[in-house]
């Protein structure tokens, strides 16, 4: 049918779907993948040269291109604590030790740290039984959660706690304790493939001794997020501890050569094909197909190496698409996003330009004083998340976003800046109720309460449904609350957070009535809106 009518939609998508399980069962003729892939290429081909504007043939060159750059089974993108790391930790702060990297320090008053194992796709099985953890201190099974979920069962991101001993109060040496974690099979991805690869990573952690007459003196002053509180993070020249290197914060799983290096020509060939059509024809869907493979040539060179050499270009693309059509001007503007935040945490040297001391954190008591401030940037959506798992203090106000999913995964932020965005609702703050360090949040001058229908519960997914247990009749801090019902969204938010700041002034719902709710369900609150309540 394709061959005597290029343009029929229904016969590409049910070319694409009957492929896909064709090559997953390795049929007769169907294998190996790659000629199989090469000869649709050829195909398709056809179809886009002989009339470019008919959009029909592009849907199945998408299906195309992400088959080949799609690895079939699950990797481990990356993890915190990273592998070769060593991470200092504390019970209480260390406001002093300036010379530590952004990269490796965390500060728990529950005297445990997380253990955040980020996947390349969607997994189940993570469990005691297929993640090995060999340490002196941590002889128990421990319980793996779910957090990036995509079902009941499949998760990107897995976290589990691991409790610290305590330090000696009286030594002036920091104790150095030695942590194995091994991955095995048994780990699946929610297309069926096993996870293969025999993966260990080993990090070493440093416990800071307690200083107990300091504890003492550890006051709760208000974070403020003016530019005048922050200076540029200097790194020291001689550190106690290594720094880790961006390169350690992801994990560089070795592909078969013959499979990588076919991946690799064929996005080649096929730039320098689209090259050739964009110099003959200026078509909007070959820009976007264009800056579509630019991004998957850096995607496999990155796994050798974190070097992106495409990301201007593709900026560019998009750029231009944002002015040749207006109509989809939002997705471009998450698709820049994207690119531009690969681009900023592709090294260490362009993530340190964005990091920077916060002077009231350096005698304050929530411990970390390094701030990645991703502020006016223009961002319309979150991603490169997996280079940013060691963030404790992150300020993305002054952008466009109007979700914040994926940013569950940051498991040690215990501040965060979410002002002047494009937030309309509590649905889109979904993702702070797996975020049990937070306890300073800004949300001021956002959409929240603007808009008589929560748009975001149709667009983003969210933990939040209707059919969700809530348990307020029997909360005794609810009781005599009229307004519950009215911020039952808020409610389901705030009820398990531990905040001890919160800011929401400029939001239509931040009246006084809404206020007197939120200290009712945040007793630990101590500032609400610059205001000392205690």
């Amino acid at each position: 049918m394709i061959e005597n009518n290029f343009s029929n939609y229904s016969a590409w998508h049910n070319r694409s779907v009957l492929l896909s399980s064709l090559l997953k069962k390795e049929a007769p003729g169907f294998f190996p993948k790659e000629k199989v892939l090469n000869d649709e290429y050829g195909m398709v081909q056809q179809a886009i040269f002989t009339d470019p504007d008919d959009q029909s043939g592009w849907f199945h060159y998408r299906w195309l291109l992400d088959q080949t750059v799609k690895m079939d089974a699950p990797l481990l993108a990356s993890s915190w604590p990273a592998h070769g790391s060593n991470v200092i930790l504390s019970r209480n702060r260390h406001s002093d030790d300036r010379s530590a990297s952004p990269f490796d320090s965390f500060q728990s008053d529950s005297g445990t740290f997380p253990l955040v194992l980020y996947f390349n796709q969607a997994v189940k099985g993570v469990n005691s039984s297929t993640v090995t953890i060999e340490s002196s201190f941590c002889t128990e099974d421990l319980d793996w959660k779910p957090l990036l979920q995509v079902s009941s069962q499949f998760s990107q991101v897995w976290v589990t706690h691991i409790r610290f001993p305590e330090a000696n109060s009286q030594s002036e040496e920091s104790c150095a304790l030695e942590v194995s974690v091994r991955l095995s099979q048994g780990i699946v991805s929610s297309s069926g493939f096993e996870y293969s690869h025999l993966t260990q990573l080993a990090f070493k952690v440093y416990l800071c001794p307690v200083d107990t007459e300091q504890s003492k003196k550890q006051g709760r002053d208000q974070i403020l997020w003016r530019d005048e509180n922050f200076s540029l993070y200097q790194t020291q020249s001689e550190e106690p501890h290594k720094s880790l290197s961006i390169d350690n914060l992801i994990i560089h799983n070795v592909d078969e050569p013959m499979t990588s290096n076919w991946r690799a020509e064929t996005i080649a060939n096929e730039i320098a094909t689209f090259r050739e059509l964009l110099s003959e024809t200026s078509c909007k869907i070959g820009k976007l197909t264009l800056a579509r493979l630019l991004t998957a040539h850096d995607v496999i060179q990155s796994q050798c190496a974190n070097k992106l050499v495409n990301s201007e270009e593709v900026l560019e693309l998009y750029a231009d698409l944002l002015k040749l059509d207006p109509t989809h001007c939002q997705y471009y503007k998450d698709e820049h996003s994207l690119v531009f935040l690969q681009q900023l945490t592709s090294s260490k040297e362009s993530l340190l330009k964005h990091c920077f001391s916060h002077e009231t954190l350096a005698s304050s008591s929530i411990g970390n004083y390094k701030c990645l401030r991703l502020n006016k940037l223009s961002l319309t959506r979150m991603g490169s998340i997996e280079k940013l798992l060691w963030v404790q203090m992150l300020d993305l106000s002054h952008n466009e976003l109007r979700s914040i999913e994926g940013l569950e995964a940051l498991q040690l932020l215990s501040c965060l800046n979410l002002s002047n965005n494009k937030l309309g609702s509590f649905t889109a703050l979904a993702p702070l109720r797996m975020l049990k360090s937070l306890q300073v949040l800004d949300i001021s001058y956002n959409e929240i309460g603007s808009h008589t229908i929560d748009k975001t519960r149709y667009l983003c997914s969210s933990p939040l449904s209707h059919t969700e247990e809530t348990s307020w009749s029997n909360d005794e801090n609810m009781k005599g609350c009229v307004n519950l019902t009215s911020y039952w969204d808020a409610f389901l938010i705030f009820k398990s957070m531990s905040f001890t700041q919160l800011t929401i002034l400029g939001n239509t719902i931040a009246g006084e009535n809404f206020k007197s709710f939120l200290v009712k369900v945040v007793p630990t609150l101590e500032w609400l809106d610059g205001d000392k309540l205690h």
